[in-house]
């Protein structure tokens, strides 16, 4: 299966809020490339057609607007599965559900959001005081898979013996690293979304392999 997603629309702005979101969508576009310790305000402001002095009108401090698109990135992903996931007809299956889940974190990981990117490559660059918010956030997407795998191996769709909680985090750590490797040139994103949801569907589920 394959989705058309884009990232969230938003309600008329003012002047202030529309520039303090270019801000937000450079510092994300440099910080998803460049990382936390070669980000500069400089490169922001460049990207956002501003200049640096301008950005502290909005935050206080490089690491102030670093952890709001840390945040953003966490928030944005689990926000977009989580509704996906709500849209679903209510007699999908568990095991579909969680292939569902898959294509959708990989799509908008490396397709959609640069905040995404950003807060993924960088969630262990950047100083703990300065993941404390994104951390909330991750945590509580990280309950959705939870519940997600649970409920399939529930229904006999995962495999009993399963310690679901290293298959989740195995799960999860290969797909945000595909950030770090994937590249379009050599292989479509359909391919990659295909070859995860096989990971799941015939490593731990209980079909045929």
């Amino acid at each position: 299966m394959s989705s058309s997603i884009t990232e969230p629309a938003s309600a008329p702005q003012s002047k202030s809020a529309r520039t303090r979101g270019r801000i937000l969508d450079a510092a994300a576009h440099v910080l998803s490339r460049k990382g936390y310790a070669g980000t500069r305000l400089v490169d922001v402001a460049t990207q956002a057609g501003l200049q640096a002095p301008a950005i502290y009108y909005h935050f206080a401090s490089r690491d102030e607007l670093i952890e709001e698109v840390m945040y953003v990135g966490a928030a944005r992903v689990h926000a977009h599965v989580a509704d996906v996931l709500a849209a679903l007809p209510a007699a999908t299956a568990p095991l579909d559900r969680i292939l569902v889940a898959v294509e959708e974190h990989l799509r908008y990981e490396l397709l959609i959001s640069d905040y995404t990117t950003a807060s993924i490559r960088n969630a262990n660059q950047v100083p703990e005081p300065l993941r404390a918010k994104s951390a909330a956030e991750e945590a509580a997407y990280a309950s959705l898979w939870r519940d997600l795998f649970a409920a399939a191996q529930d229904a006999g769709q995962l495999r009993a013996d399963l310690d679901l909680s290293v298959s989740r985090l195995l799960l999860l750590g290969a797909m945000n690293w595909a950030a770090e490797w994937w590249n379009p040139r050599h292989r479509s994103l359909d391919d990659l979304v295909r070859t995860a949801q096989d990971m799941v569907r015939y490593g731990l589920g209980t079909g045929p392999r």
